[in-house]
């Protein structure tokens, strides 16, 4: 056994497992005239003769991976379509027009591709079926503010909440109420049309009304909880002015709200969800049984804080060693999810590289060796933070290194400056970027 050369034949057989493009090719197909779903045990019909055109959109980092699926499939039934996806995720398409626009930050492109969408929406009628393909990321990459904001008002205020601490949720409320197509308000636009989406969720817990902030679902958040989410986080006073006028107008009825359950607009619209975290993590569990780990799958829907996180898994790998823990050596434990950092300082880096130099920080304050525990945590889409990393891998080996070097792994910490920590110590998980999303992966190795 090699636990780093296994952790990254691990992960790889995670990403596998969540390809969009596999995904969709084993469960649609077109027999005769009729396109067939089939998952989870379930299979859907839909007569293709019933539409005069059918046209294929889609926003999120997978999207365009899952329109070459869909042109494969429907071949010359596809009218045409656009994707938008992060740049430097884009696949050469036939028919369907591709965009790449900007993840986490949304940029001109972003409105752009919105734009060209919510045309495509408007224009469409009851003989209109829409493939809407949905993936994690869309919510930046899928932008059309409110009236009266604008997209710098928009990025700054994603970029506030993202330094905030709110969670992926919270994020979404807010941003779906500065938005003309977030929170179901797509729908709404492409209604009378046929909407069949294809999700691939990135959100703990795999809520539509969260994955891409949920453009073609009903939205139970409100204009108030998004103001309370404002006030929560103490940033008001560091908002653009436009955003808080939309949501305190919003908050006292002036503007309406989001459609919610039952709203007709929703009554042409099938939701199939088609892959998620918990998939990637339970792949993961069984290549590790398969080389020969004993294998757990501890949780796929971890949250909180990053540097929280890892002191807990910290904890579980030092009882596996002692032997105090059911998880028996050489044990694997796998976990997924998506975690949150609240950034004080000016350093760089993201989640999981933040986890994983908190795990090894864990032991160095300790004075503790880390011989025969290895931590990674990646995230799916290969991207974590405005990195080119996907995470990083620590062990045995790189706490030497650090102790030899003389990093002070507690000061790069304190700046949220995972990244270039790794990038002087070593550990950097780089794979480029993976076409898919869910959420992000931890494993842990005991020998």
């Amino acid at each position: 056994m090699n636990p780093e050369n296994d952790m990254r034949a691990i992960f790889s057989r995670a990403l596998e497992r969540v390809d969009p493009y596999e995904m969709i090719k084993n469960s649609i197909a077109v027999e005769d005239d009729t396109l067939v779903i089939s998952h989870n045990g379930q299979t859907l019909r839909e007569n293709l003769n019933a539409y005069r055109d059918i046209v294929a959109i889609g926003i999120g980092k997978a999207s365009s991976k899952m329109g070459a699926a869909v042109e494969d499939i429907l071949k010359e039934r596809l009218s045409g379509g656009i994707v938008v996806t992060k740049y430097g995720h884009a696949e050469r398409l036939k028919g369907i027009q591709v965009i790449e626009a900007g993840h986490p930050i949304p940029d001109e492109n972003s409105v752009a591709g919105a734009e060209a969408i919510y045309r495509i929406a408007s224009r469409a009628d009851e003989n209109t079926l829409i493939i809407n393909l949905i993936s994690g990321g869309g919510s930046s990459l899928l932008s059309l503010p409110a009236e009266g904001v604008t997209l710098g008002d928009k990025q700054e205020t994603t970029r506030v909440l993202l330094e905030s601490g709110a969670d992926i949720r919270e994020i979404n409320c807010v941003r779906k109420h500065i938005s003309r197509v977030k929170g179901g308000r797509f729908a709404h636009a492409a209604f009378p049309a046929r909407m069949i989406n294809i999700i691939l969720s990135d959100v703990v817990g795999d809520r539509l009304d969260s994955i891409a902030s949920g453009i073609a679902v009903p939205d139970d958040t409100t204009y108030a909880q998004a103001v309370g989410i404002v006030d929560k986080y103490r940033i008001r006073s560091v908002l653009p002015a436009s955003v808080v006028s939309v949501l305190e107008s919003g908050k006292a009825g002036k503007n309406p709200d989001t459609p919610k359950q039952g709203d007709h607009v929703f009554d042409r619209v099938l939701n199939i969800l088609l892959g998620n975290n918990l998939a990637a993590c339970r792949a993961a569990r069984d290549h590790g049984t398969y080389l020969g780990y004993r294998s757990f799958l501890l949780t796929s829907m971890l949250t909180g804080e990053a540097r929280e996180a890892a002191r807990f898994f910290a904890a579980v790998a030092r009882d596996i060693r002692r032997c105090t823990s059911d998880f028996a050596k050489p044990a694997l434990v796998v976990s997924g999810g998506e975690t949150t950092v609240t950034v004080k300082g000016d350093g760089k880096g993201g989640r999981n590289q933040e986890m994983a130099l908190s795990f090894l920080n864990d032991f160095q304050e300790a004075q503790d060796d880390m011989e025969g525990i290895h931590f990674l945590s990646a995230g799916t889409d290969g991207t974590d933070g405005p990195t080119d990393a996907a995470g990083a891998l620590v062990g045995p080996g790189l706490l030497h290194r650090v102790r030899s070097s003389g990093l002070n792994t507690g000061a790069y910490l304190e700046k949220n400056d995972s990244y270039h920590f790794f990038q002087k110590a070593g550990g950097l998980f780089v794979t480029g970027p993976t076409n898919t999303n869910v959420c992000d992966i931890q494993l842990l190795i005991v020998m």
